[in-house]
């Protein structure tokens, strides 16, 4: 029965991870197809009518790719840099979508940002012998306390953002990856180990035999 619950439960964890990712991949193609734009895209007759909806997204994701490189390209220059000061300028004197719009740049500048600091995992310790796991952010207050985002498991997208002092935090020699994978699994998932056993050989059986 052991055996038999252990192949289900290891089927499950192959399987289950990727029915979500299809089925978050699913999800997003209805969206992409439904878009209001989708319909003016103008195709070439010789395109069978059940691969017209999935020519169209590709066509999407590719004009997007595109202009994403284009804008940052454009980016590097003194007049990218320009428009981006007059488009936040414009943004910030609107009373609600300057939160939004502000709260959503630093969120990809935090996320895409190559410094070595960002979303270092670290150890703090929050009781009397108890610590948690959180990220750093690169980000620092006025009074020189670091800001960490400390999530919540197994849901990552919520959590606690803390200003702490820098004697508080205990680095760790974790990757990104390993700690979020023991968020992700509620500390199901540590990393295990090997641990050296030295075996002697005895040769107490084979002596034995040639006593019989």
């Amino acid at each position: 029965m052991s055996t038999w619950k252990r192949d289900v439960a290891s089927g499950l964890v192959v399987l289950i991870p990727l029915v979500v990712l299809a089925f978050v991949a699913s999800w997003l193609y209805q969206k992409l197809v439904g878009l209001p734009f989708m319909e003016d895209i103008n195709l070439p007759g010789y395109i069978a009518e059940q691969y017209v909806p999935l020519v169209r997204v590709l066509i999407v994701l590719v004009v997007f790719a595109m202009l994403t490189l284009a804008v940052g390209y454009l980016m590097r220059t003194t007049i990218g840099r320009l428009g981006e000061g007059a488009i936040d300028g414009v943004i910030n004197r609107i009373p609600v979508i300057r939160v939004v719009y502000n709260a959503s740049k630093l969120a990809v500048e935090t996320a895409l940002s190559g410094t070595e600091d960002l979303q270092k995992p670290v150890r703090l310790e929050v009781w009397n012998g108890i610590r948690m796991t959180a990220f750093k952010t690169g980000k620092t207050t006025s009074d020189g306390r670091e800001v960490l985002f400390m999530p919540t498991a197994p849901n990552i997208t919520t959590g606690f953002v803390m200003e702490v002092e820098p004697h508080r935090i205990e680095e760790t020699n974790e990757k990104v990856e390993e700690a979020l994978t023991r968020i992700l699994s509620a500390g199901f998932a540590e990393t295990n180990e090997g641990v050296d056993i030295n075996v002697t050989e005895e040769d107490g059986i084979e002596d034995l035999g040639r006593m019989n």
